[in-house]
C-alpha cells in the first residue's frame, strides 16, 4: 500500500518500501502539503548521494551508524542523534552500520509521490 496525502492513520507494516538507491529503501509514512515523514532503511555500505533540495529537512537516527556530510562538514552519527539540513544545503551520507533514518521535510517532497 502507498500512503495517501492527508491520511490520518498510516500503519508501517502496510506501507510498501521503494528502492531509491542500491542498498536504500524508502517508506513514505505520512504527509500533507506542509510536511512529510519518511523512513529510510540503509544496508551497510549504502550511500545517500550528495544532493540538495529546496526543503528544510530534519533527520533522526533511529538505528545504525552513518557518516554524514552537511555543507562540507563530516560527522559520524549514531542512534538518537538529530541533524538539521536547511533548504538548499548540500548533504549526503554513507551507512557504516545497517540502520534506519527518519526524515521530516518542510514542505513535502512532491517528487517522492509522483
Amino acid at each position: 500500500m502507498k500512503t495517501s496525502k492527508n491520511n490520518i492513520w498510516n500503519f508501517n507494516e502496510k506501507i510498501e518500501a521503494e528502492v531509491c538507491a542500491e542498498g536504500v529503501e524508502r517508506k513514505i509514512l505520512a504527509y500533507a502539503d506542509e510536511m512529510m515523514c519518511v523512513e529510510n532503511h540503509f544496508k551497510e555500505g549504502a550511500i545517500g548521494a550528495m544532493h540538495h533540495h529546496p526543503h528544510t529537512q530534519i533527520t533522526y537516527v533511529v538505528s545504525g551508524q552513518f557518516e554524514f556530510t552537511i555543507d562540507g562538514e563530516k560527522k559520524i552519527v549514531n542512534p538518537g542523534d538529530t541533524l538539521l539540513k536547511r533548504n538548499s544545503i548540500e548533504h549526503g551520507c554513507i551507512c557504516l552500520k545497517e540502520g534506519i533514518l527518519l526524515d521530516i521535510f518542510n514542505p513535502m517532497r512532491e517528487e517522492f509521490v509522483k
